[in-house]
């Protein structure tokens, strides 16, 4: 969920969109929930029911509009990174039932037993990191997390809560491991993934707030449309092939952390209530905590030159990141924190920051990112409406409530 991508949030192929949204006057079909009380492994949650629901505008209850829009909006993202979390978890992560039971209470129809995961894949993606598989699973449990919560507080203000269920209509990875007959929100298989966060972090001048553009760090993934999961059984066959769908994923892993590492702070300089300051802070805090983990394993991907997809054509190669144009002090595969660079103005002194944390358009640039990614290819007009009129009460929020 970055700022920095900067394309149409209904261009041609990102979705089956093919018109823009209507005007605000045409207020869409609002899905609101119900929260219930119930228990959960984790310990005590709030669980939703789904209640259609249609209305001309979205209730704040106690919360000012902009704040209620600004907490809409991140609750919706959350659904949307529990979703692509949730697929992971089935194929790579830790297979003890602790995330399966607690989804199975948030969604409908989702299993709560274990998948038992796909081995070859597992085996892929732990070629980053010996724990890869509880990291996985770890983030995915903390994503559900921040959902439940956020509908939960929205709920406890008497606010309009958010419900994405309606859209879980993608279709599920085939492989083993997924859960085959699961509609889902997003697709994993057509990734167009952009890897300037790697070099972004690294650069000890560039801030994009301030303008500046950063290389990726592997090119071939911001062409073409790469799986980052195995699509069927037939994905796994070939050991060079179903590495690089695991060296995918492990990019894609940050390339999503890295989005809500800046939307939170983004939006929390909108806020007006000091506790739903505090919300967007301590969220946040947790999003920085999964990118620093996930920009670490990324790098120990090891070389793997032009792996060509054999369903698509497409082909990807994983560069030695330790060698030119990279290498050196700066770009050492092992630096996970960021470096310090510009911040405000060019007239001030290096500073580890953040970057961007710049407020302006936040909320729709986090959606054209997730667009321009190719995670809604297949979704409906609906859907990106929805999303794209989330994204704008967001925006238009202003601190005091304006």
């Amino acid at each position: 969920m970055s700022k920095e991508v900067d394309r149409s949030i209904l261009d041609g192929e990102q979705s089956s969109a093919d018109t823009k949204p209507t005007s605000r006057s045409n207020r869409r079909s609002f899905l609101k929930n119900t929260m219930v009380a119930g228990a959960s492994t984790a310990g005590a949650a709030l669980l939703s029911k789904a209640v259609p629901a249609f209305a001309e505008d979205e209730k704040s209850g106690s919360l000012s509009k902009g704040d209620a829009a600004i907490l809409r909006f991140v609750a919706a993202a959350e659904i949307i990174e529990s979703d692509i979390w949730l697929q992971y978890n089935e194929l790579a992560g830790k297979q003890d039932g602790e995330v399966a039971r607690l989804a199975s209470k948030l969604i409908p129809g989702y299993p709560s037993q274990v998948t038992g995961g796909n081995t070859a894949y597992t085996k892929a993606v732990l070629q980053l990191d010996g724990d890869m598989d509880q990291y996985i699973s770890d983030n995915t449990e903390d994503e559900l997390s921040h959902e439940v919560f956020l509908n939960a507080y929205l709920a406890s203000k008497g606010a309009d809560t958010v419900n994405l269920d309606a859209f879980r209509t993608l279709p599920s990875s085939q492989a083993t491991g997924s859960n085959q007959n699961l509609g889902r929100l997003t697709n994993l298989t057509q990734l167009t993934i952009h890897t300037d966060f790697w070099t972004r972090y690294r650069s000890r001048r560039g801030n994009p707030d301030l303008g500046d553009k950063f290389r990726n760090a592997i090119p071939t993934l911001a062409i073409g449309k790469h799986t980052a999961i195995p699509r069927t059984d037939a994905d796994t066959a070939k050991a060079n092939f179903i590495q690089a769908i695991g060296y995918t994923a492990g990019f894609h892993f940050p390339w999503i952390e890295q989005g809500g590492t800046s939307l939170y702070p983004m939006l929390a300089q909108r806020a007006t209530n000091v506790e739903v300051l505090r919300i967007l802070l301590s969220i946040g805090g947790t999003e920085i905590c999964h990118f620093q983990t996930w920009q670490d394993k990324a790098g120990n991907a090891l070389q793997l030159a032009n792996v060509v997809d054999p369903v698509t054509g497409v082909s990807v190669t994983f560069p030695d990141l330790n060698s030119p144009p990279f290498g050196g002090e700066n770009f050492q595969t092992n630096l996970i924190m960021p470096e310090p660079t510009t911040f405000l103005s060019r007239q001030f002194p290096p500073c580890s920051i953040i970057r961007p944390t710049e407020t302006t358009g936040a909320a729709m640039g986090a959606l054209n990112a997730l667009t321009g990614d190719g995670l809604f290819i297949g979704q409906s007009n609906d859907f990106m409406q929805l999303l794209h009129d989330l994204a704008e009460d967001a925006d238009e929020a202003t601190r005091g409530g304006r």
